[in-house]
């Protein structure tokens, strides 16, 4: 007869036994839900969001811009995935990179590469490193699978002892709830959002990936201090889960030589 675990079984064994591990930094993850699932749910939200907002197509040059600079970094992390034999972390992604109209300084990435750029966030990133700076950021919470953290979770929390394949299968409006409060693909941000710790992990690997792509990762300071000025004195959505201004800053600085050693000078910059 199969067994089914509860979700506190599971929370025990993938604490004390998970050998997932996120590129780069090589920090253990615990991830219960199915990759397949995430990226079944990342379709369905990502488009009834497009549906629902102007998508900025081009020739426009922001929307140029945003497929430029997202395919540059998708492609090199790919390659790097590849080389070392981590591919099945992209398997599944479908890259799409979308420029939206809104007066909202935002950005995110779901699971499987569904990006979007909300066109208020260009004239803060003002150029290409900039705006390398912001897709870096957000590609590495979907490579690193933070929003499977998140939901995993957040579904063991609020479902208690119900069977993960239950709770997938029969409470499947409770689970994408979940899954809008984790990525808030919205006007705002989501209630769950993403921890500070993913926010300092995803900073990292933003500048290894930007740095892949040939972007110089020195950039990234002068961008989020760019970003702190936008509203000094009440914090943008997307910048609500962030360590304060210093600590981000100085984190970054911390982790800029290991950065630049990925950093591969455009021939023709």
């Amino acid at each position: 007869m199969k067994r089914i675990f509860s979700f506190t079984f599971l929370l025990t064994v993938f604490f004390s036994f998970s050998c997932s591990r996120v590129p780069i930094t090589n920090r253990r993850q615990f991830n219960l839900i199915p990759e397949s699932e995430m990226l079944y749910l990342s379709t369905q939200e990502y488009n009834k969001f497009i549906a629902a907002h102007t998508v900025i197509h081009q020739p426009d040059s922001g929307a140029v811009l945003v497929n430029r600079v997202g395919k540059k970094i998708s492609d090199a992390i790919v390659n790097y995935l590849k080389t070392h034999n981590q591919s099945k972390r992209v398997n599944g992604y479908f890259w799409i990179f979308n420029l939206v109209q809104s007066d909202e300084v935002n950005a995110w990435c779901m699971p499987g590469g569904k990006v979007v750029v909300y066109n208020a966030l260009l004239p803060i990133t003002k150029d290409e490193d900039g705006l390398a700076v912001v897709l870096g950021h957000e590609i590495a919470h979907a490579i690193a699978r933070h929003g499977n953290e998140r939901m995993s979770e957040q579904l063991a929390i609020q479902m208690g002892g119900v069977a993960l394949n239950v709770a997938l299968s029969t409470q499947a409006e409770q689970t994408a709830n979940i899954f809008n409060q984790v990525y808030g693909a919205s006007t705002t941000l989501g209630a769950l959002a993403y921890s500070r710790k993913h926010e300092t992990e995803a900073d990292k690997l933003g500048l290894c990936f930007m740095a892949m792509a040939g972007y110089d990762p020195n950039k990234a300071i002068a961008f989020w201090e760019r970003m702190q000025q936008v509203s000094p004195n009440q914090p943008i959505q997307f910048l609500s889960t962030h360590p304060n201004d210093a600590t981000r800053i100085a984190n970054i600085k911390a982790f800029m030589p290991t950065a630049m050693k990925y950093y591969k000078k455009p021939v023709n910059p």
